[in-house]
This record gives structure tokens, C-alpha cells and sequence, in this order.
């Protein structure tokens, strides 16, 4: 007789448990989370004033005596329905700067912005894409004796482009020590970016807060090359934020020669190091400002608040630029399923991270993301809305929201987290289901489908 797999065997012992349409409910309200997080415990509502019990929940009553939640993991390699939630919020809370929305005002896609790109600097050759990865005509060679070239255009999507001509030649060192201080070189370019705006103008730098307030959102995206460079809004208000106008002085064009200017100026050195020396950390010379217009004559804003979006849910395993979860010894780093390229700069950031000089730096601990540190998506307070906010909104429109003038008393304890297989086959198709259900509706509403808002 043909066994069924032993997913298919759990699968069918869950949906014969008498629970199983409270069970099927808790996994749809997770979207089909891959990895969801197990908690038992329990909620009471009282009310303010007189101490009346106006609502109780108890997972004793659950399947399994436990309430199932989003993982909520922003990648797509690890969790697909929570990272499609986190793209979502994103957007959202990117949009909000650039046109209004979610309590900030609609008059900010009049402000002064701008969308820039910073870029690491060269740490050697690559192969590239394109006919510039053709050798050079005069035959020039590095000191290794490899040519600076290798006579074949490559196509975009070809696995040698990012990869170094000369592995030698290449300043993994310096490509580590850059990653792990890049969020302190983009600390320093803001500062900057405030201190050019308040000389250009003749304003005492420490008197720049009240006159105007520089706000931005920006994400982090590995290049071919594993080598992060940043996106950014950013935006020019007034001393009290998205609800004051900006100075009449602060100009669409005084913005971004203060930007650039200060792409080309700032830097950060690291600690001395007898195996390294002292570097002198900076931005590539690629930066670019391009600016956002109320008028569209430019990047339409919803296509930037989207392209973050797509970028903030991608892994470091997806752009081939480390991976998704941290490695603890050096074995790891040689059956991670990565390029030659990026191995070596797993190998340099472990190596880096045994010297005591570089020991601030956790480099071992941020080996499988090449050195960065970083959080991939980063934003000023008053940029716009959070994270939290678009979550609590979420939850009042689900009706998950604490009545007013009552108190609620909390008492939760982690139990466990994940599936088991058949769990986990069911909750796939869930967030299939869920997924194809969404496309559907998107159909439905585009403009070109003949939907709601066609011509039908």
C-alpha cells in the first residue's frame, strides 16, 4: 500500500482535530505566515471607572491552548506573506512623506525633495554589463598580470558581472570596513547636508533647527558587487516639521548642491590597525539628486515609494549578497551558498572581526551580511508616519482595537515558533490563496482592466 508523505499524513491529522476550523481561522488571520510565533496567555478589558470586566480572552479555549501571530520578517526568502505586510507598510509610510496622508499634511509634495543615490566606492575592477568590460585598448594589465578587461559583454543578468577581474587586486578589507561604517558615514552627510544649508544662507549652524528641518526615509540595496548603496527621500520643511513650510530660501536647487556637495566631502576613518592601516571611508563618486515635482516632471512619487518598498523586503541571500541568517563559525562561511567574491568577504569580515581594534565593530556577528550594520530601511522622526502607527491602524480596522477609556491587562509568555509539516503545507496554501485573491482585487481596480475604475 503507497504511504502518504509525512507532511500530507500531518496535514490530515490537523484538519481531523474538532478544532480545526478555529485553527484554519488563526493561520488565515496570519496571512499564511511561514514562521509564526506561538504565545499562550491571556487579555482582560476592564472598564475605567468601575472596574467592570467588558472583555476576556483566554487561549485556553484555542487549538492547542495557544494564539498564533506573525513572525513578521521583512524578508521573502524567509517569510513571504509577512514581507508582501511589510512591502506594504512601507510604501505606505514612504508615500506619506512624499504626498500626504496618514496625519501628514498633503501640502509636503510641494516642499523641496529630492531622490538620492549614494553609492560605495570602487574597491577594485569588476566585470560589468555592457561594452565597458571590454579590455582596455592599450592592453593595460594589473600588477597580478590580469588584464583590466576579459573581452566579453556581458549581459545584465550574467552571474561573472559584479565579480573582481583580479581577486587579488581587490580591497576586501577596505569593502568590510566600509559596510560596517556606512550608517556613520550617512550620519555624517545629514549633519553636513543641515550645516551647508544654514552657511549658504548665512545662518549660524547651531540656529539651523529653527529655521528648517531636514526629514528623509532611506532604504539600503546590495549592488552586483555586494556593495550596499542607499536610496533616499529626502525632504526640506519647516522648524516644526511636515506641518510647517520650509524658509523661502530653501530651494529645490540649494538642496541638492548641498546634497552633492556634501556626497563629495564627508567621511569617516576607521580605527588604526597594523594589519590594515587607517582608511579614509567615502561616498562613490556615482551620487545623484534627482528632484521630485508636484507636477510629475520627474520620478512620479508613487513609483519611488514603491521601488523602496521593493527593496526593503529582498534578503541578502536573494541579491547574492551574503545570507539571510547569521553564521557562528568559520565552517559556516564555507558551505554558505554564496559566489567565490562574496565568501572572500565573509572570510575578511570574520578575520577583521578577531582583531581586538576592530572588536567595536561586531564584525563576526554581522559576518553574513558582509559587515553591515545598518538597518535597511531607516527614516527621520518627522519624516512621516511609523511603523507601529500603520500597525495599530490596522488593527482598529480589524476591530483588534482597545475600547475607549477602558484598561486592558496583558498576561503573555512565548511558547514556541514555526510549523510542523503539515501545518506548514496548509498555511502555504493559505497564503497562496490570499496572495491570488490580492492580485485579483489589484486587477479588478487598474484603470486599464475595465474594473471599477475603467471603462468596463
Amino acid at each position: 500500500m503507497h504511504q502518504l508523505p509525512e507532511a500530507d499524513r500531518d496535514a490530515l491529522r490537523i484538519a481531523q482535530d474538532p478544532k480545526f476550523p478555529r485553527w484554519l481561522e488563526q493561520i488565515t488571520a496570519t496571512g499564511g505566515c511561514a514562521h509564526p510565533v506561538h504565545l499562550s496567555g491571556s487579555t482582560t478589558t476592564l472598564n475605567g471607572a468601575t472596574g467592570e470586566i467588558l472583555h476576556y480572552y483566554d487561549t485556553r479555549t484555542e487549538p492547542g491552548e495557544r494564539l498564533l501571530v506573525r513572525c513578521r520578517n521583512r524578508r521573502a526568502t524567509v517569510c513571504a506573506p509577512c514581507s508582501r505586510l511589510h512591502a506594504g507598510d512601507t510604501y505606505h509610510l514612504v508615500r506619506a512623506g512624499l504626498l500626504g496622508g496618514k496625519n501628514i499634511p498633503a501640502t509636503v509634495r510641494n516642499r523641496p525633495r529630492l531622490f538620492v543615490t549614494l553609492t560605495a566606492p570602487s574597491f577594485g575592477p569588476v566585470h560589468r554589463a555592457g561594452e565597458i568590460c571590454r579590455p582596455r585598448r592599450d592592453g593595460s594589465s594589473c600588477e597580478h598580470g590580469r588584464p583590466l578587461g576579459c573581452g566579453t559583454v556581458h549581459a545584465p543578468a550574467a552571474s561573472v558581472v559584479g565579480q573582481p577581474l583580479c581577486a587579488d587586486c581587490y580591497d576586501y578589507p577596505g569593502h568590510v570596513l566600509w559596510h560596517a561604517h556606512a550608517s556613520k558615514l550617512w550620519d555624517r552627510f545629514v549633519i553636513d547636508v543641515r550645516r551647508r544649508l544654514a552657511s549658504s544662507v548665512g545662518i549660524v549652524q547651531s540656529r539651523f533647527p529653527a529655521h528648517a528641518r531636514l526629514s528623509f526615509a532611506r532604504v539600503a540595496e546590495y549592488q552586483k558587487r555586494a556593495a550596499v548603496h542607499i536610496h533616499a527621500v529626502v525632504r526640506l520643511d519647516g522648524p516644526n516639521g511636515p506641518d510647517d513650510e520650509p524658509p523661502a530660501w530653501g530651494t529645490i536647487d540649494l538642496l541638492t548642491d548641498a546634497v552633492l556637495a556634501s556626497a563629495r566631502r564627508v567621511l569617516v576613518r576607521t580605527p588604526y590597525s597594523p594589519a590594515v592601516g587607517e582608511l579614509a571611508l567615502r561616498w562613490g563618486a556615482q551620487a545623484d539628486a534627482r528632484p521630485l515635482h508636484a507636477d510629475s516632471d520627474g520620478p512620479d512619487d508613487d513609483a519611488v515609494a514603491a521601488y523602496v518598498a521593493k527593496y526593503v523586503t529582498k534578503g541578502a541571500s536573494e541579491t547574492g549578497a551574503g545570507t539571510d541568517h547569521k553564521v557562528t563559525t568559520w565552517d559556516d562561511i564555507d558551505t554558505a551558498p554564496v559566489s567565490a567574491h562574496v565568501r572572500t568577504l565573509m572570510r575578511t569580515c570574520w578575520r577583521l572581526g578577531g582583531l581586538p581594534e576592530y572588536e567595536p565593530l561586531n564584525l563576526r556577528t554581522w559576518t553574513h551580511t558582509l559587515g553591515y550594520r545598518g538597518h535597511i530601511l531607516t527614516k527621520s522622526r518627522a519624516y512621516s508616519t511609523t511603523y507601529a502607527a500603520l500597525r495599530a491602524e490596522r488593527a482598529h480596522h480589524m476591530g483588534h482595537a482597545d475600547l475607549p477609556d477602558a484598561i486592558t491587562e496583558r498576561n503573555w509568555r512565548y511558547v514556541d515558533s514555526g510549523h510542523t509539516p503539515g501545518a506548514a503545507l496548509i498555511a502555504a496554501g493559505i497564503a497562496e490563496d490570499l496572495a491570488t485573491n490580492r492580485e485579483a482585487v489589484h486587477d479588478a481596480m487598474s484603470p486599464t482592466s475595465g474594473g471599477a475604475f475603467g471603462t468596463g
